[in-house]
This record gives C-alpha cells, sequence and structure tokens, in this order.
C-alpha cells in the first residue's frame, strides 16, 4: 500500500490528459507537517506553471478537479501559494488497515521486474579480531539485504574478507621469526594472532629486511606455496568461526556461505593484468603495471598499481577481477559496496577500470554507499582509554551488561535465563539501532547515554511502545477482534487517522531506502509511529470503549504491533515481547 505512489500515478495521468509531458518532476508528492492542512500535499505547481507558461491558479484548479475523482481522497483544497492539500476518506483508510491484519507483510507489494543485487559488506581481515570499524558496515549492509530481498530483489550476499594481500604475509613471516609453526595453538587462537598481527606490524613498520622477506612470502603464497597455503587455510578457518559468533550474536544473516574473500580470485588475476596490458590500459613504469587516470588537472593524474615489480597483486587487481566475476557468473544488475568513506577516491579509480576494460556496460550499476565513522566525544575515532581499537563483542556485551542492570533494577524478581534472554536482544539491538538511526554518510558521536534513553529515539522506546501494546491485547481474546466479520469499523478521533496513515506510509519509506541505502529513514518511521501510538494510547479509551469503537481499536493496535515488529526485523532486530 503506497499512498504516494497511488496519487503521484494519477498526476501523471492528469498531466498528460493536459498535454504536460515535460518537466512534470518538477511536482512533488509528499506528506504535510501539519495534518489540519490535509494528509498529503502537492507542491511545486507555481513551479511548473512558470515552464509552461501558465497561471498557476490555473493549473492548480484543473489539477484539483481531475484528482478529487480519485477514489482515495475525499476533499481537496487550494493554498494561496498554490500547494495542494488532500484529505484522505476514512472509510478507505479504514478497509486498507484492515487489509492489512492478515498479511505478515503488511500486504506490500513486491517489484515486479526480478534483479540481481549484490551487496559486498562487513568484509573483515584475516587473523584479527572484528573491532568498532566493522560495524557499520556490518548492519548497514545487513539491513539493506533484508530490505531489498523483503522487496522481491534476488539478493546476493558477499563478504570480501581480506585473506590475500600483505597482512596476511605479514602475520605468517612473523610467526616464522619466532618459531610459531603450524601445529601450535597459537595458530588456534584468535586472540592471540591478533596480538600476534600488531606486534608483527609493528616490525614491519621499522625493519627492511622483514619488508623483503614479507614481499617474498607474499610471492609464495600467491604462487600456491604448500607450507604456506595450510598456514593460511588453519588461520582463515579460526578467524571466520570467531567471526561468525560475533554475527549470530548481531543477529546478521552472514554466514560462512557467504564468504567470497580475496583469494576467491586468485586464478583470474594474471588473466586481469594480461588483458588490461593488450588493451592498453595499463603501462609498465618501472616495473610496475599500473593504470594512469588523468583527473583533468594539471599533474594530477592518479596511478592505479595493477602488479608490483616482483609479480604480486594487490587489492586494485582483486576487488577487478571480482566486479568481472560479479557481472559474467553471478549475472549482477547492480553492486553495492557498504565500505567508509575514505575509500571513496580507490573505489572511483577502480569502477573507472573495469568500465575502461569493458568488464561491464557502461550503464552497468556500481555503487558506493559511503560510510561515516564511530567517534567518541573528543570527535575523534572510538577507541579504548588505552588508544586500542574496541573490539566489536566487547562492545556488544557491554550494552548486554548495562541493559541487564537496568532491567534488574525495575524487574528485581525476574529470572537469571529471561533476563539475559531479554538483555541480549535490547542490548545488541540498541547499538544497531543507533548505528541505523544514524545518516550513513555522516560521522556520529558514540554515547551511552543516548543508546539507552527511554524516550528518544531508541530501540529501548520502540521496543517499549510495542511491549504496552501486547500488553493490552494479552488480555483479550485476540482471535475475535483478528478474523472478526466487521465491514465497517469506525475511527473518528485525529489520533486514529494520524496513526492509521503513518502505518500506511511503510511501503513509500521501504521504497526510498532501497533507491538511496538509507535505513535511517525507517528509523525516523519507527519512532514517529512510536509517538502516534503513544499519542493514540493516551487520547483514546480502548478496552472501555463501546463494542464498535474498541473493535477498530483494537484492530489498530493490532496492526501497529505487526507494524513494529516488521520494520525493526528489517534492521535486523527483535522484538521483546510482555517482560
Amino acid at each position: 500500500m503506497n499512498i504516494n505512489t497511488i496519487i503521484s500515478m494519477k498526476l501523471k495521468q492528469i498531466l498528460l490528459t493536459l498535454n504536460i509531458k515535460k518537466n512534470t518532476n518538477v511536482l512533488v508528492v509528499k506528506t504535510t507537517k501539519h495534518n489540519k492542512f490535509g494528509h498529503y500535499q502537492i507542491n511545486g505547481i507555481t513551479s511548473l506553471a512558470n515552464i509552461i507558461n501558465i497561471k498557476p491558479t490555473i493549473l492548480a484548479e484543473n489539477i484539483k478537479n481531475q484528482l478529487k475523482s480519485l477514489y482515495i481522497i475525499d476533499k481537496i483544497n487550494i493554498t494561496n501559494t498554490n500547494f495542494i492539500n488532500i484529505f484522505l476518506k476514512i472509510s478507505w483508510l479504514s478497509c486498507s488497515l484492515k487489509k492489512l491484519i492478515n498479511s505478515s507483510r503488511l500486504n506490500i507489494s513486491k517489484i515486479q521486474k526480478l534483479e540481481n543485487i549484490v551487496i559486498d559488506y562487513s568484509s573483515p581481515n584475516i587473523a584479527k579480531e572484528m573491532h568498532v570499524g566493522h560495524l557499520r558496515s556490518t548492519i548497514i549492509g545487513d539491513s539493506m539485504v533484508r530490505i531489498l530481498s523483503f522487496l522481491g530483489y534476488n539478493v546476493i550476499k558477499i563478504n570480501h574478507i581480506g585473506d590475500w594481500g600483505i597482512p596476511f604475509s605479514i602475520l605468517i613471516t612473523y610467526l616464522e621469526k619466532i618459531n610459531i609453526n603450524i601445529n601450535s595453538k597459537v595458530i588456534s587462537n584468535i586472540q592471540l594472532l591478533d596480538k600476534l598481527y600488531k606486534r608483527a606490524k609493528s616490525y614491519y613498520d621499522t625493519n627492511n629486511n622483514f619488508v623483503d622477506q614479507v614481499n617474498l612470502n607474499l610471492l609464495k603464497l600467491q604462487n600456491g606455496d604448500i607450507y604456506y597455503n595450510k598456514i593460511w587455510c588453519k588461520i582463515v578457518n579460526v578467524t571466520t568461526k570467531n567471526n561468525q559468533y560475533v554475527y549470530n550474536l548481531l543477529n546478521v544473516t552472514l554466514d560462512n556461505i557467504d564468504n567470497v574473500g580475496e583469494s576467491f580470485y586468485k586464478n583470474m588475476l594474471l588473466d586481469i593484468v594480461n588483458d588490461l596490458k593488450n588493451k592498453g590500459i595499463t603501462v609498465n613504469k618501472n616495473y610496475l603495471s599500473l593504470v594512469i587516470i588523468n583527473n583533468n588537472k594539471k599533474d594530477n593524474s592518479t596511478h592505479v598499481i595493477i602488479r608490483k615489480e616482483n609479480g604480486t597483486y594487490l587489492y586494485s587487481t582483486i576487488d577487478i577481477a571480482s566486479i568481472k566475476y560479479r557481472y559474467e557468473i553471478l549475472k549482477a544488475d547492480k553492486i553495492i559496496y557498504y565500505v567508509d568513506s575514505r575509500q571513496q577516491s580507490y573505489f572511483k579509480n577502480i569502477f573507472f577500470i573495469a568500465r575502461a576494460a569493458n568488464y561491464i556496460p557502461k550503464s552497468f550499476k556500481l555503487e558506493h554507499h559511503i560510510l561515516g565513522m564511530v567517534l567518541d566525544k573528543d570527535n575523534k575515532p572510538f577507541k579504548t582509554r588505552e588508544g586500542n581499537t574496541i573490539k566489536l563483542i566487547d562492545l556488544l556485551n557491554e550494552s548486554i551488561k548495562r541493559v541487564s542492570i537496568i532491567i534488574k533494577n525495575k524487574y528485581p524478581k525476574i529470572s537469571n535465563e529471561k533476563l539475559y534472554r531479554i538483555s541480549k536482544v535490547l542490548g545488541v539491538g540498541a547499538i544497531k539501532y543507533f548505528d541505523l538511526s544514524r545518516n550513513r554518510s555522516s560521522n556520529y558521536v558514540f554515547s551511552w547515554d543516548k543508546i539507552l534513553n527511554l524516550r528518544g529515539n531508541t530501540v529501548i522506546y520502540i521496543q517499549y511502545a510495542y511491549i504496552r501494546i501486547n500488553s493490552i491485547l494479552k488480555k483479550i481474546d485476540i482471535k475475535q477482534y483478528k478474523y472478526s466479520n466487521y465491514k465497517n469499523y469506525y475511527f473518528g478521533t485525529n489520533e486514529e487517522i494520524l496513526l492509521i496513515i503513518h502505518i500506511l506510509r511503510l511501503e513509500e519509506i521501504i521504497n526510498n531506502i532501497s533507491k538511496y541505502g538509507t535505513p535511517h529513514l525507517l528509523c525516523d518511521y519507527l519512532y514517529n509511529l512510536a509517538n502516534l501510538f503513544s499519542n493514540f494510547y493516551e487520547n483514546c479509551h480502548i478496552l472501555k470503549s463501546d463494542k464498535k469503537i474498541r473493535v477498530s481499536r483494537i484492530l489498530l493496535l493490532l496492526v501497529t504491533s505487526l507494524t513494529i515488529k516488521v520494520s525493526l526485523s528489517l534492521l535486523g532486530i527483535d522484538v521483546v515481547d510482555i517482560i
């Protein structure tokens, strides 16, 4: 159910009857800020009138006269500034609400044209524990997977793990240096591997001889050295097992089958290098194979290295190969990357090379949905007091702990099992919701006070509304209302009408998110839904009202509850029933 689409399609037909075929996108259909002026509004009448050389009042009146026949509209007003305000029929709203109650997807339409969309997200490195820097890519990417799948797209999840580059060679070279072999217990302990990598990286940054050995070992690995491949396999397995534990805790849909790391493309790399050379895209300079990208600025060309002088490949080669594979083998219609904003120039160059090589058509959709960073109160990257990067598992456990204290204080007799189960849902959900409620392209400051706020745009506030609804529904026989044969429902208050209209806007919101990768819009929607429900609850008697009104309001409660549940599930957050 998409009210905006219904009005927009009718508006398009009206403009055609008026012989207006160009610049129609000047008109915008949107909800009104103040419902006393209407429920929906058409803006841009004056702008379009000026373009087609007609009086705005005449254009507005012509549109109004034809629009008023639309079956969902009760009345239309034209303002002094030529905005068209639309009031919806209460009878139509009632019927539309009734259709939602027995639909697990709230009667939301699926797309007509099936598209294959590859989503590249999370992408942690091997031999390291996931940290707070992986949070945004993982949960925003996963939310988009859920939303696009819900709308009917064929979504292919790819976790492009870092398992084939210099960082891995740094680690295995250091393990050799300190005499740790493949059978050591250290190789099976992700925490120890993480610590050893940090030491190895520090050593790499200060020792030229070690750098040379790292480069030599990287070449051996990439050429299929048996010993290095065995140790590689062992470290990959222990890392992915640890990552999967975090994904499960986060309620993220990624699984081992989605792990398609850098190493997956290793057999394509030589062909890629040779093909780029044969097509005249690469040049050789100081034994390097590189692509020179002209930025249209004097002396400001960008050099993208494809292969080093010692024969080893780089991330750029792998990413170009991955695009080719995803288009040719996976038959992708679009590829979306959820990677932080610092990689924007890099991906722009990779996309340029893939198109120049004709690995994808010029019109193929490659989208880098940039992500801002998580900052501390001083607007610096969020780290521990010691300056270390915060491990994601520690952040989640801390949130669960804090929530459990809040719940225990309010419900001291709650069982430990129930306390942990609810704390886990709310604690993990609080972290996810706080991140998802921020515009993905912007940095944000991490704040426990805001994350666990009981009244703001937080998951606890949303869950409280859900719990309050279910506590009412628990007192009645839901089936007699859910499957009632009432043909007419009565909704007479402003609070009811606004709540219904907002519920019916969910499809409009989800479709907008699918176009731009902006799940924060769904959080805004949920927050407004919780506020509208609160106004309805405070101003409208439910169980104590007469039967006709009670049936209508119970229906509204049921649909509101379902809407919250569906919306949170699209964000990857479970609901909490009555505590």
